[in-house]
């Protein structure tokens, strides 16, 4: 689900890689606005109250929410460049770093996130908001821009357009394309309020190691996608 990109990548591959990281992303969103009281997968409501304090002359509330913006910017600008970089040298495993980034950082605030609350709670915004910068990234370059996992105004826009366009479309082929899209949209809503959901039932008994559930199921993630590739290479070679 990350490996293939391109032409060979398939509705299949997207549909893995979009419930995994919806999943990761709900758990996030949820446990991190019960933590800190802020949203922690998109920036477009932080972009608001920034211009908001702006004009209240709250100079420093207003950079804090600038924060929040910049670091999701930034785990988008890091994650792209490391996969640019990476590519440069070999096209196998390109994913791996900025994954492995995201689980640490997941881990990391699981572990010692608690005793963030209530000295810097700030620092647990900013990390969530990388994190996913990173997450929403990494999967729109894998999936050409078809996948997107960290909000969901986007994804419930498109599959209001692409539920009306059934009642147009006549063509097979093209009622086929859209039925897919469709697929798509649904997998991913589903799976962030599945995320959600296990996150605000296991915040209310862990609080903040809930994150480590999020890091788990992306180690998963990526161990069955080596050991997938793997075993394909070596198929591959024996078939030779």
């Amino acid at each position: 689900m990350f490996t293939h990109q391109g032409k060979s990548r398939t509705l299949s591959h997207n549909l893995r890689i979009a419930s995994l990281l919806s999943f990761v992303a709900g758990i996030v969103n949820v446990a991190g606005f019960l933590a800190v009281a802020k949203l922690t997968t998109n920036v477009t409501g932080h972009f608001a109250f920034f211009v908001d304090e702006v004009f209240k002359l709250n100079f420093w509330e207003g950079f804090v929410y600038f924060l929040y913006i910049f670091f999701f910017f930034m785990g988008s600008f890091v994650s792209s460049y490391l996969v640019e970089l990476i590519s440069q040298k070999t096209e196998r495993n390109i994913y791996v770093f900025p994954t492995s980034i995201e689980i640490l950082i997941l881990l990391l605030l699981g572990i010692f996130g608690g005793s963030l609350l209530t000295k810097n709670p700030n620092v647990i915004a900013c990390s969530l908001l990388f994190a996913m910068g990173l997450q929403n990234s990494l999967v729109t370059k894998i999936s050409n821009a078809t996948v997107r996992t960290t909000h969901l105004t986007g994804l419930f826009t498109d599959l209001g357009i692409e539920l009306s366009q059934l009642f147009f479309f006549k063509e097979l082929q093209m009622k086929q394309k859209l039925y897919a899209s469709i697929k798509l949209r649904l997998i991913i809503i589903s799976f962030f309020f599945i995320g959600g959901i296990i996150g605000g039932i296991f915040y209310v008994k862990i609080k903040l190691k809930v994150l480590i559930i999020a890091a788990v199921a992306l180690a998963i993630g990526l161990i069955y996608d080596n050991i997938k590739l793997k075993i394909l290479l070596l198929n591959r070679k024996y078939n030779h």
